[in-house]
């Protein structure tokens, strides 16, 4: 039984630390601040998540998996708020959303 839980663990390590990494190339591949900030909040605290689970099974029912549970608790309701409060701060300095060059127009009656 440790063998399997050790092994879950790992698993749960690695896919987070992917979705970490996933994340990050989110962050510098994507075109605008907003597009950004969505990878980052989904992909991240998703990834922060899978990691704690592993990191918790390879603890055991500890005071060390509490702690663990109680930080993804904080990630679970500051990743949302901080990721609102970065694209208001967008919107209010003014920078748009970059869109298609194909949706900048109107569609015409042609069209649909």
């Amino acid at each position: 039984m440790e063998q399997f839980l050790t092994a879950a663990s790992w698993v749960f390590i690695c896919v987070g630390s992917f979705f970490v990494v996933t994340g990050a190339i989110g962050l510098l591949r994507l075109p605008d601040v907003y597009s950004r900030i969505h990878a980052v909040s989904l992909i991240e605290g998703a990834g922060a998540g899978f990691i704690l689970l592993g990191l918790g099974l390879q603890a055991g029912f500890t005071l060390i998996a509490v702690k663990l549970l109680f930080i993804f608790l904080v990630i679970l309701f500051t990743v949302p708020v901080a990721t609102h409060a970065v694209a208001q701060a967008a919107l209010v300095a003014g920078i748009e959303p970059q869109l298609d060059e194909d949706r900048r127009t109107p569609a015409k009656s042609d069209d649909v």
